[in-house]
């Protein structure tokens, strides 16, 4: 059944980018927000919105029964959960589905089964698809872990079964440092998650983080290639590319015949992306997670392949079948992306909300900018610091970072301190530019140059020393 009205249950900008994806669509859009983004840019863009509680995302946007209520109340028959708060909840997807909407996304059993990250390497496993060495199964005890440890050898990560975003992890590199870190882990876990479950695998040092895009419709399943987002800080993305510098075209064709032959298994319907880790001085690569949700770097991918795929995700959860055959899909040159957050990068990263003074955004071929910004907004200091990404494409790696350089130049977002700066040096950094980093490259960087982060004004050749 075609989706008339559709109710997106997020904030932020991607809330900005399905409303319009939706309209472009001819769907109607309701957006729910809470006390504190009554002014923000998703609502003034949506046909309808309503209000669902104060700003606390526990009392607002994780609030099931009150965001089932307000599309009840606005008509609306479809929910979007965009990613975060609710995106991979599978009680949510299924109360949605009971309450006879349509989730925008995957099946329940879907995202329960891939949620699990434990669950998610048994199905890999049963796919024919590498895992990283380590546990088949939750690991309840230290006794059990540290058995499996003997045999693995050091150094190992300790992760939350349950887990996501970097949280839960711990890297033990010897037998007192697993037992110490051991209960840390089983406790952050709990807190974070609500389940204290966890298993260990092998650290790969050096690897690459690479991810694969796939659209499914519950049947068949494609891939839209896959992006390398190796730069990242406390294991959170900053910069993300598509196609992965990284890569020999046979390994990279592996890659995404196994992502494909992954999603396949679980009957997967939407859009999605498996994570892998990949050893440059092996060349093999391992299955990490599977994220059943849109990803916030989805835009290097459209970018490249020309494939929308948040319209994508809400036709198929429409009910139309796979519009695109794996032969259509192509990729055609380079795109970046680079994540600029509300925090100040000669501070530790500190939040850094405020009102937006001022706005410029970069323009020309090639250029874009997802975001939720205007001038005169009040970035509210109550959730995560992402304010948009820069995206930009050209027809080859060089030549998008040259892009990069002078559209983050154009970028001024004043009143607030961002990200701006990292990137500026990042994208001038030898480095950077040859494609010589992996995981665990810029936190020692950062180390080193977080001081001369510290303005917005730091000269091109300045930046180029870094």
């Amino acid at each position: 059944m075609a989706i008339k009205k559709l109710l997106i249950a997020n904030r932020g900008e991607i809330a900005v980018r399905i409303n319009r994806a939706a309209r472009e669509l001819g769907i109607a859009t309701v957006q729910v927000y809470s006390k504190a983004d009554k002014d923000s840019l998703a609502v003034r863009l949506a046909d309808e919105s309503i209000e669902i509680g104060p700003p606390q995302a526990s009392k607002s946007y994780l609030n099931q029964a009150t965001i089932l209520a307000a599309a009840k109340t606005t008509g609306a028959d479809a929910v979007h959960p965009g990613y975060g708060f609710l995106a991979e909840n599978a009680e949510f997807a299924a109360t949605v589905e009971a309450a006879h909407l349509t989730f925008v996304g995957p099946t329940a059993q879907s995202i329960r089964l891939m949620g699990d990250k434990v669950a998610a390497r048994e199905a890999a496993a049963a796919a024919g698809v590498p895992t990283v060495p380590g546990s088949r199964g939750r690991l309840e005890s230290a006794e059990a872990a540290f058995a499996l440890v003997e045999t693995t050898g050091f150094p190992v990560m300790i992760k939350a079964a349950a887990g996501g975003g970097g949280r839960g992890i711990r890297i033990a590199r010897s037998a007192d440092e697993f037992n110490h870190l051991m209960p840390q882990a089983q406790a952050e876990a709990l807190a974070a998650f609500g389940d204290g479950g966890l298993y260990v695998e092998k650290l790969i040092e050096g690897a690459r983080h690479i991810e694969v895009q796939v659209l499914g419709d519950g049947y068949d399943v494609i891939h839209c290639f896959e992006r390398e987002c190796s730069l990242q800080r406390r294991r959170q993305k900053v910069w993300e590319e598509a196609p992965s510098p990284s890569l020999a075209p046979a390994i990279r064709e592996k890659l995404c015949a196994s992502a494909v032959a992954l999603a396949r298994a679980v009957n997967y319907r939407g859009a999605g992306t498996l994570e892998y880790l990949y050893d440059g001085r092996t060349h093999e690569f391992y299955f990490l997670e599977m994220n059943t949700r849109i990803q916030v770097e989805h835009p290097v991918t459209e970018m490249v392949t020309g494939i929308d795929l948040v319209r994508e995700m809400i036709r198929i959860a429409g009910g139309e079948p796979l519009r695109i055959r794996q032969d259509d899909v192509r990729v055609t040159g380079h795109s970046i992306e680079v994540r600029i957050n509300a925090e100040d990068p000669a501070r530790n990263f500190m939040p850094n909300p405020g009102t937006v003074s001022a706005l410029s955004i970069p323009g020309g071929d090639g250029v874009r900018f997802d975001s939720m910004l205007y001038q005169g907004y009040t970035v509210p200091p109550f959730y995560d610091s992402l304010l948009g990404k820069l995206i930009v494409h050209d027809k080859d790696r060089p030549s998008a970072i040259r892009k990069l350089s002078r559209a983050l130049a154009e970028l001024s977002v004043e009143g607030l301190a961002t990200t701006k700066p990292l990137h500026q040096a990042l994208a001038g950094n030898a480095d950077v530019q040859a494609g010589r980093f992996h995981t665990a490259w810029l936190e020692p960087w950062l180390e080193l140059h977080a001081s001369t982060l510290a303005t917005d004004q730091a000269s091109p050749a300045a930046r180029a020393t870094l």
